[in-house]
């Protein structure tokens, strides 16, 4: 299991094992993961934590252009992620969302207006159809947590400052008969909080 509260299992692959098939297999654009059945390897020791950082045996990857070559790789089956090759499956642990939002652009205004964001590993995508936003609250707090998707069914928690911004941007708008404060992106309007919970 790939999730945080069992313990991991111990395989064969190591990281640079994965990071050289990734390299491998992705020289010619973005890896088609979703394409790939290779057999399921085990666990390794890798978490991405909540703010976007990436672990291995525990400590912090610090160079950027090798979380780029593992996100790019990474694939989320049911409610588990896995580092995906050619010929590997691994399983890791993902306390939150694999990427975090760490800046967005906006152009336009209305439903015209284009909300693209920036992950911490620089992928790009533009909210719409494709790629909602999605805000879930805490239980206990009530606390939004703001979501975007980022490609296939990998989604980016969007990082406080720029929920603040996003915020800024944001109007009321009836939706099934209830008014909602949201967002307009390419066309679609993403509910953020009922309106009355603004007042």
């Amino acid at each position: 299991m790939t999730n945080s509260t069992e313990p991991q299992k111990t395989v064969n692959p190591t990281a640079d094992g994965i990071a050289a098939a990734a390299q491998k297999a992705g020289k010619k654009g973005p890896p088609p993961v979703h394409l790939w059945n290779p057999p399921f390897c085990g666990d390794l020791d890798m978490r991405i934590a909540r703010d976007g950082t990436w672990f291995y045996l525990g400590t912090p990857i610090g160079r950027k252009p090798l979380v780029k070559l593992f996100s790019s790789i990474i694939r989320k089956d049911g409610d588990d992620y896995f580092l995906v090759t050619p010929v590997e499956k691994v399983g890791i642990i993902v306390d939150d969302a694999p990427f975090v939002a760490v800046d967005f652009d906006a152009s336009g205004t209305g439903p015209a207006q284009v909300l693209t964001f920036t992950t911490q590993v620089d992928d790009v995508a533009a909210a719409g159809p494709d790629n909602p936003i999605r805000v879930e609250r805490d239980g206990e707090t009530g606390e939004p947590a703001p979501y975007v998707l980022i490609r296939s069914n990998l989604e980016a928690l969007i990082d406080r400052k720029s929920f603040y911004r996003l915020i800024d941007l944001g109007v009321h708008r009836k939706v099934d008969g209830e008014s909602w404060f949201g967002l307009w992106s390419s066309g679609v309007f993403f509910p953020v909080i009922p309106s009355d919970e603004l007042e």
